[in-house]
């Protein structure tokens, strides 16, 4: 019992990136040498049935917790620092419907879209009254994320307005005990890898890393954009000057070891050292800090957007821009209750693409895929979430002294 423990030990301490690249290699590799092996593919079945089992809770518990412990009348800077989070978060999703629309990928998958194409907003609006009131037991068990969202919403302010704080506090231990379940699922990320990449290269060859490269191009490219480009901006609108020394001193001290842990919730207290390093109002930091890494989720929702629309674009729904523009709000939501574990954002891309009437065995594979490209994907998605944190954080206090100083000017 004494080694079984050491040796699980060893292996959830070891590089998560590294065990996924060796599973991806192998299965590679055993798809090509030993194709009718087929046995290999349960792997990967096994996997992806274990996410589609918990992700319907993970987003329900993960929302209503969200809701019931968000405290409000937090002063002028929690109020700029909340703003930037969530206008940075909607703007890198519409930033990947433009990419998307610019660049349609398609990525390999197996079996049809239960629903039909929603012919604009109103079709979208149809879709999500008619099945946002369904039962929440129901919604749970169907994956119907329209109703799993909106139940969330509800049942989270009920227990925000009258629940006591034991309460509240039982409701966030229920969403940290379905995240750490998630984590032991993802610990089995690299054997269900293996099994997927051997079922694909088995079936078609390595043709589908050609596809699998147009995919990760097309992420990294929206979320360096938002980062690079769009987040100064909008820090350059609160300052009025060049934002950038400020970025690159981010992106060198929290955003290249958050690259390396994959991780916003371990990088936490990398951020709280550079904060106190800028000289920032540890008041203002020590809450702004662990807030950002729950909502200031920019890779994220660029991972939920691209991949829901490559799954559309896959099985041949038309999704019109407004929809698409529709579909930025969605993932806004979604990426501010996406899971702090590695990948977790991947288990939010479902609740995306049923509201163009993609099933979730469907929008299931596209999950298996991420993980797959995650190797890449989620490195350069925490990188940009996490010293986006410092970052907005930074912005927010300096805008403050700026306004502060130019009353003290006027008067």
């Amino acid at each position: 019992m004494g080694k079984l423990s050491s040796l699980l030990k060893k292996w959830t301490e070891s590089s998560l990136v590294l065990r996924i690249f060796i599973g991806l290699v192998i299965g590679a590799a055993l798809g090509l040498l030993c194709p009718k092996w087929t046995g290999i593919g349960l792997l990967g079945q096994v996997f992806v049935s274990a996410l589609k089992a918990i992700a319907p809770v993970l987003v329900f518990v993960l929302v209503a917790s969200s809701i019931a412990r968000a405290k409000g009348g937090l002063g002028p800077r929690f109020r700029t620092v909340i703003t930037l989070y969530l206008l940075s978060t909607f703007v890198a999703a519409v930033i990947a419907v433009v990419g998307s629309f610019l660049f349609p990928v398609t990525i390999r998958l197996t079996g049809e879209a239960e629903g039909g194409a929603p012919g604009g907003l109103a079709d979208v609006f149809s879709t999500l009254l008619s099945n946002m009131v369904m039962n929440p037991v129901q919604a749970l068990a169907q994956a119907n994320y329209i109703g799993i969202l909106f139940w969330a919403i509800v049942i989270g302010f009920a227990l925000k307005l009258k629940a006591g704080e034991g309460t509240v506090r039982a409701v966030g231990d229920l969403a940290d005990v379905v995240s750490m379940v998630v984590k032991w699922i993802i610990q089995f990320a690299p054997f269900g890898i293996l099994g997927l990449v051997f079922s694909s290269v088995s079936e078609s060859g390595l043709e589908i890393f050609v596809d699998y490269g147009r995919l990760i191009l097309l992420l990294v490219s929206c979320m360096l954009f938002t980062s690079m480009v769009v987040n100064p901006f909008i820090a350059w609108l609160h300052l009025r000057k060049n934002p950038y020394p400020l970025y690159w001193r981010c992106l060198k001290d929290s955003g290249l070891n958050a690259f390396f842990t994959r991780s916003s919730a371990a990088n936490i207290p990398i951020n709280m050292e550079l904060c106190k390093n800028l000289g920032l109002d540890e008041e203002f930091y020590s809450v702004s800090i662990p807030l950002g890494s729950t909502i200031n989720m920019n890779g994220a929702a660029v991972t939920i957007t691209v991949l829901s629309l490559a799954v559309a674009h896959t099985v041949g729904i038309e999704v019109s821009f407004l929809s698409a523009l529709f579909l930025s709000l969605v993932a806004t939501l979604g990426a501010c209750g996406a899971s702090g574990v590695a990948g977790g954002s991947l288990l939010l891309v479902p609740m995306a693409c049923s509201f163009f009437g993609i099933g979730n065995d469907i929008a299931m594979q596209a999950v298996a895929v991420g993980f797959i490209i995650g190797v890449v994907q989620d490195s350069v998605e925490t990188m940009l979430n996490s010293s986006g944190d410092a970052f907005f954080t930074a912005v927010a206090e300096f805008h403050d002294r700026r306004k502060k100083n130019a009353s003290v000017s006027q008067s």
